[in-house]
């Protein structure tokens, strides 16, 4: 009887065995435990180093400057009766811009003109006297010390009428100086002063006036870019890069006209080792305003056969510059590489790769050294966009 339980018994673990087996099978069990194991493969995205002659675009930033920043003063002293332009405005050479009371100024004109018109007479009699005395003294009817003593009379006479010619003009020239006019085309600012207010001649300022045509944009350099440029252009500024600088806008728009560098600082920055540097553009649009940032560019010389790289394959690290490169049996290799110049998205290599290497620029975050790689390869033209000039 026992017999008979213990091979029913066997017989069913078999039965079972078989059963496990078949469900296995069907489930893909193993098939799921061999798919896990190459599921360790990382997908990533690949692209072949380029190598290609690059033209090398530099680029600053820089800030709108006004070539004359004005500050309107009077010559005389006065309340502000007039004003003809609003803070903001374009204004023009030569436009009224306020006018300060000249009731005590024209007074000033009237009371110059009874003094000289007096001493003019006063100049005349005595002119008269001299021709009378001279006759008298040629018939030694009177002494010359006479006669010298009056033609010095004279003169001082003539020199009264010369000082009051001299203070009626000043007079007229000071009823002509409260109206302030603009010195330049420009911009007047909004800090002007208001109607009735007293301004001092020569100390009070009533608005500053920007030049706005043309206008700098001012940018710096370092020590080793200006070094690099002075080189090619056998000791100053090659004219390629001097007189063809463009302009990028801080929404992206690129400004339309050409600009050229018109002012170099007289050397480098005790404090940031720069060179400061003027670069003049025309604005007749006004478009360009004191205080907008802008990107100057221009093209330097060409690299003949430079290596490129998008700039996303490369990690930076403690001033190191790492990217990670594909080996032959599909692993990933972290490399260290020297990198040049930018270009547009791409990255001009210096040291550390070549033509033949494949550079991962995407999964980069999630592979490590010696990661096996599932590569999927993209085109160069995916990341070759174009530098903004």
């Amino acid at each position: 009887m026992n017999s008979k339980y213990s091979r029913k018994i066997y017989v069913g673990l078999i039965i079972l065995a078989i059963l496990l087996g078949v469900a296995a099978i069907r489930n893909g069990w193993f098939t799921r435990t061999q798919t896990t194991q190459g599921s360790q493969a990382v997908v990533v995205k690949v692209m072949q180093v380029i190598q290609r002659d690059t033209p090398i675009n530099y680029e600053f930033v820089g800030q709108v400057k006004s070539q004359n920043e004005i500050k309107i003063m009077s010559k005389v002293s006065g309340n502000v009766v007039a004003k003809m332009v609003k803070g903001g405005d374009i204004v023009y050479k030569g436009q009224p811009l306020f006018r300060i009371d000249d009731k005590q100024y024209r007074s000033a004109i009237n009371s110059a003109k009874a003094t000289l018109k007096k001493s003019r007479a006063t100049l005349n009699n005595a002119q008269k006297d001299v021709e009378r005395y001279k006759q008298l003294a040629a018939v030694s009817a009177i002494a010359q010390q006479t006669l010298d003593t009056q033609v010095a009379q004279a003169e001082q006479d003539a020199a009264d009428v010369e000082a009051n010619q001299a203070n009626l003009q000043q007079a007229e020239e000071d009823v002509q100086d409260t109206l302030i006019l603009s010195p330049v085309d420009g911009r007047i600012d909004v800090n002007d002063v208001s109607l009735g207010n007293y301004v001092v001649a020569g100390s009070t300022t009533m608005a500053t006036v920007s030049s706005m045509d043309p206008i700098w944009v001012q940018f710096s350099m370092s020590e080793n870019e200006y070094l690099n440029f002075a080189q090619l252009g056998n000791g100053a500024l090659p004219s390629n890069f001097k007189d063809n600088l463009k302009l990028t806008l801080s929404n992206g728009l690129e400004y339309p006209l050409i600009g050229r560098i018109e002012q170099i600082d007289k050397g480098m920055s005790d404090t940031t080792g720069t060179i400061t540097i003027n670069a003049s553009f025309s604005n007749p649009q006004k478009l360009l305003m004191p205080g907008m940032f802008a990107r100057v560019s221009a093209q330097g010389d060409v690299r003949q056969g430079a290596l490129l790289i998008p700039q996303r394959a490369v990690k930076e690290l403690l001033e190191n510059t790492f990217v990670t490169v594909v080996t032959e049996d599909n692993k990933a290799e972290s490399r260290s590489v020297k990198m040049g110049n930018k270009v547009g998205n791409m990255w001009i290599v210096e040291d550390g790769l070549t033509i033949n290497d494949r550079v991962v620029v995407e999964g980069i975050d999630k592979v490590k050294q010696g990661t096996v790689l599932q590569v999927t390869m993209i085109a160069p033209e995916d990341f070759q966009t174009p530098a903004k000039q």
